[in-house]
């Protein structure tokens, strides 16, 4: 019997135990018991026939070297219990350890190397016993006979009580065997969901493949993975099992993705053909409507003061300019479509998106601030009232249950009112701002609106 932990589950015996046997028939005699009532029955009779070499001593004697038997058997038996019990509490101590490294793991492991000392010691003790009487002499004496019931008695009673001890280590480790076990049963389903993963991943990138799809970058990224697939043949003996868990799982989620995006290839395919299309029409409806910026601009010109309309001198230049850069990304990207490199042509396409969403912007400015000026000139007061009802809508949610308005409140709104005012006065004398006097009231109705939030979210905190 041996006590360290990790080495092969067989029986061995102490060199001093091995010296002690050598040349004896004790070790036979211990695992041969089932065989000795066959030999007695077929040796007994012989010798009461007289063809045996045995001679018959007396009652005494027999029976004494009968007591001697009966003790080695029940020795035999217990040596074989402990050795069965410890055999099978190493596969215990190995299962924790392939698991845990937590310290109660390692003292569990300390521990068991020393009750594998004390193992060792009974069984020594009992080999001698046994090395020590050769029960089959036809000379032996009566009293011999008992010393060695004896000394085997003795032998199996320490046998008896090292398995005791045993088997009461054996019950403390349930919680640490219990959660190694079940981390243990986990390995299995987690690396057999890892080779799945890879094998879907494999088989949808040769799917879209078949579709003319080269799907390089994918196929980089699934051939990444195939040493992490090599260490996990290996097994959880020599990568560990909370590693492997961990390396399953990795390998299930990259491999997953891989496969989803393998999937969804033929679509991210189709969808930048669709862009592609969509945005070069969108650039070619910009450039038109980019003309017609001219001549709003001659008749803000002619009809407004130049504040009203200097910030949009540039917007006929930068409108082309954007249009021309946009086709060029848009070549660009069909390039890369066709390359089949899809990260580059999405980029591409959503900087052609920008450049076309900021020329709309600037185009469509032009045309909007001519249709508010002519609004305002025709009637600066519907744009008055809308303003002064928005401040109104402020006060009287300001004194909503109060007498008087909390400070807080009522200074931006008078200083709103102020500013109305301000603005209106703008309006007087032959070429009024226009544009200044929307902007004044934009700005009049904002200020009005974030008093009107922070009442109610007061209100709304108590």
């Amino acid at each position: 019997m041996t006590a360290t932990p990790g080495t092969p589950a067989t029986r061995s015996y102490p060199p001093s135990a091995l010296r002690i046997r050598s040349g004896s028939t004790a070790l036979r005699d211990t695992f041969t018991l089932l065989s000795l009532p066959v030999l007695a029955a077929l040796v007994l009779p012989a010798a009461f026939a007289g063809g045996g070499t045995r001679r018959w001593f007396g009652g005494r004697a027999e029976s004494q070297r009968a007591e001697a038997q009966a003790a080695k058997d029940a020795a035999a038996a217990a040596f074989y219990e402990l050795d069965t019990a410890q055999r099978d509490l190493r596969i215990s101590i190995e299962t924790i350890t392939a698991v845990d490294d937590s310290p109660a793991a390692q003292r569990a492991v300390t521990d068991f190397a020393s009750l594998g000392q004390r193992i060792d010691e009974v069984s020594q003790r009992y080999i001698q016993a046994v090395d020590a009487h050769d029960l089959d002499r036809d000379d032996l004496e009566a009293s011999t006979a008992s010393r060695a019931r004896s000394e085997l008695a003795s032998a199996k009673d320490e046998l008896v009580r090292v398995k005791q001890e045993l088997d009461r280590f054996g019950a403390s480790l349930g919680p640490l065997l219990g959660k190694a076990e079940t981390q243990l049963a986990r390995l299995a389903p987690a690396v057999e969901r890892a080779r799945q993963a890879l094998l879907g991943a494999s088989n949808a990138l040769d799917a879209v493949r078949e579709q003319g799809l080269r799907a390089d970058d994918l196929a980089a990224r699934l051939a990444a993975l195939s040493p992490e697939l090599t260490r996990l043949n290996q097994g959880a003996g020599q990568h560990g099992v909370e590693q492997t868990l961990e390396r399953a799982e990795r390998v299930q989620r990259e491999a997953g993705a891989i496969r989803a995006e393998a999937e969804r290839l033929p679509e991210k395919a189709a969808e930048i053909d669709h862009r592609l299309v969509s945005l070069r029409t969108r650039a070619q409806a910009l450039t038109t409507r980019a003309g017609q910026v001219d001549p709003v601009l001659s008749e803000l010109r002619r009809r407004f003061a130049a504040a009203c309309w200097q910030d949009l001198q540039q917007v006929p230049e930068q409108a082309a300019e954007n249009v021309q850069r946009a086709e060029l990304r848009l070549g660009e990207a069909q390039a890369a479509r066709d390359a089949q490199h899809w990260p580059d042509a999405t980029s591409l396409l959503s900087t052609v998106r920008a450049l076309l969403n900021a020329t709309d912007e600037a185009v469509s400015a032009a045309g909007d601030r001519l249709a508010r000026l002519n609004a305002v000139q025709k009637d600066p007061q519907a744009e008055i009232e809308r303003t002064r009802f928005a401040i109104r809508d402020a006060q009287r949610l300001a004194m909503t249950g109060r007498t008087t308005p909390d400070p807080r409140h009522a200074a931006p709104l008078d200083e709103a009112v102020a500013r109305l005012e301000r603005a209106i006065g703008t309006l007087e004398g032959r070429h009024p701002d226009y544009w200044h006097f929307l902007t004044e009231t934009d700005a009049v109705r904002q200020a009005a609106a974030r008093v009107v939030a922070q009442i109610r979210d007061e209100r709304g905190g108590h």
